[in-house]
């Protein structure tokens, strides 16, 4: 039997953990956090991302705990509706795919479906990566050195892991933007629409609902990156607090709800990851570390079942593992490249940073919302999700 070391226990890692065990893998799942990260925002699941889903029996459960998100609203500074963007009833189209969920709650589904003989590490996370003509071995933080046929890399867009096994190969492609995320209580007037509103200054304020009784709110800014991202929770809240000090729309309202203690709170630089190669020897790459598309894609979860579903079906079709993972890159680059290749002029485009501008923004949006216009533009601007096809694999 072969074995494998995944580090990561999300999207990524939990799936490639759940295919690989089912092909008959002993299998071993490392996770730098304590315990399982269940947080976290609204996520769709598009196309090829969905039909694994239901291969894994999930579909009828993430459909279940959808947020019930209805479509995107645009909205002016005073909340009224500039243009609607209804969710689609398909696989792949709209701003809201039909199978929208919590990623805290896929993480746990997931989860919940890797069998418990699946060896499971919290708390730990790999420190150094060493190759040899038969095996990879790591060396872990806490200590002890572990070693399988094969080390999958599943972790987020910053994996200090794959820049350990894959030294010099990643390039970060920033897209100009800073978005924080957080959960806050509810209202009577929060409705089932994604509401966005571009504020001006390059700055949006968007609230989503969600199936747990909160709202999930998003407050963004186009800047310049200044390492805003890896200051202390107080301090990214107090500059957001001098970025939205007018108050724009329910701004104030976030703001106040959110402390640098909130669960949910978490501030980002909205990037890609591009990789030359996402396989070195014994070593794979897979979903965000491998080639995170941005949130503004849509396509980040999908890619990330995606392509754990290949990368453990193709292990367990060809003896050699330079073969499969040769046909795992073969497989998803042009699925990849595609899901990252954004409209033109995104984000900056949808974050005027003039009065003018968001005016103009505005009719443009009218006018995309029109019925031939939004049938114009969902087949021009849908996300990809369904050029992919998904092979079948014989489990064990």
């Amino acid at each position: 039997m072969r074995t494998a070391i995944v580090s990561g226990a999300g999207v990524a890692g939990a799936t490639v953990a759940y295919w690989l065990d089912r092909y008959g893998w002993p299998v071993t799942l490392l996770e730098r956090a304590e315990t399982l990260r269940s947080s976290g925002q609204n996520v769709d699941i598009r196309g090829a991302g969905r039909e694994v889903i239901r291969r894994m029996g999930l579909d009828e459960r993430v459909a279940a705990s959808s947020t019930g998100e209805v479509g995107t609203r645009f909205i002016d500074a005073r909340g009224r509706t500039v243009a609607e963007f209804p969710a689609e009833t398909g696989d792949t189209d709209g701003p809201t795919a039909e199978r929208e969920i919590l990623r805290g709650q896929l993480v746990t589904a997931l989860d919940e479906l890797v069998p418990a003989r699946v060896e499971r590490h919290y708390g730990d996370h790999i420190t150094a990566v060493t190759q040899h003509p038969d095996r990879v071995e790591v060396v872990l933080q806490h200590g002890g050195r572990r070693h399988a046929d094969l080390l999958v890399i599943a972790e987020g867009i910053r994996s200090d892991t794959r820049d350990l096994a894959l030294p010099g190969q990643t390039r970060i492609r920033d897209l100009g933007q800073y978005i924080a995320y957080g959960a806050i209580p509810r209202t009577d007037h929060d409705d089932k629409w994604w509401n966005w509103l571009p504020a001006g200054r390059g700055r949006a304020v968007m609230l989503r609902p969600d199936n747990v009784g909160t709202t999930r709110a998003s407050l963004a800014c186009m800047a310049s990156p200044d390492g805003l991202e890896r200051l202390p929770a107080g301090r990214q809240l107090a500059r957001l607090r001098d970025l939205f000090a007018d108050d724009p729309w329910q701004a104030r309202r976030i703001l106040d709800a959110l402390t640098a203690d909130h669960s949910d709170f978490y501030l980002d630089r909205v990037a890609q990851v591009h990789l030359a190669t996402w396989t070195s020897g014994r070593i794979a790459v897979v979903g965000d570390a491998a080639y995170c598309p941005s949130p503004i894609s849509g396509m980040g979860t999908t890619l990330a079942l995606a392509g754990a579903y290949i990368l453990a079906g193709e292990l367990t079709t060809w003896p050699d593992h330079r073969d499969a993972l040769r046909r795992y890159e073969q497989r998803m680059r042009q699925y990849v490249t595609r899901a990252q290749k954004l409209p033109p002029g995104t984000p900056r485009i949808a974050n005027p940073t003039t009065r003018a501008g968001v005016a103009l923004l505005n009719t443009g949006l009218r006018l995309a919302a029109s019925r031939p216009a939004r049938a114009l533009g969902a087949r021009l601007f849908a996300p990809p999700a369904d050029t992919l096809h998904l092979p079948e694999y014989a489990a064990v």
